[in-house]
């Protein structure tokens, strides 16, 4: 599938896991403020098309989890997953084709009592 950032200048390939149906919202502090639902997908099955340079970071805590933003238009692209860092998490509202009211309900994740906090 295809996945762009609101401008256009970053444009991903991904390949999800298991298609929609990894499809969650995650309620830690910065994922309750970003409000985005996020779609799995492998390390190994994410290309950045084009927009690279564009992107912005940003990690926090124990900065397990890393952020991806269009620097250009402040769109959350991707993240590298804290529960799983061999996953990215995909904001599904990027992908071509998604309508987000169609995945509900989507399931929450318990971000805020992460095992790696203990």
């Amino acid at each position: 599938m295809k996945a762009t950032c609101h401008c256009g200048a970053v444009e991903l390939e991904v390949e999800l896991s298991d298609g929609l149906n990894t499809a969650r919202r995650c309620d830690c502090s910065f994922c309750m403020r970003r409000g985005a639902v996020a779609v799995s997908v492998d390390l190994a099955k994410l290309r950045i098309l084009k927009g690279e340079e564009t992107l912005s970071h940003y990690s926090f805590n124990t900065h397990t989890a890393h952020h991806y933003f269009c620097s250009i238009c402040g769109v959350y692209t991707h993240h590298q997953r804290r529960s799983n860092p061999n996953q990215y998490g995909i904001n599904a509202a990027n992908l071509e084709g998604i309508y987000l009211p169609d995945l509900d309900p989507v399931a929450w994740v318990d971000g805020r009592n992460h095992p790696a906090d203990v």
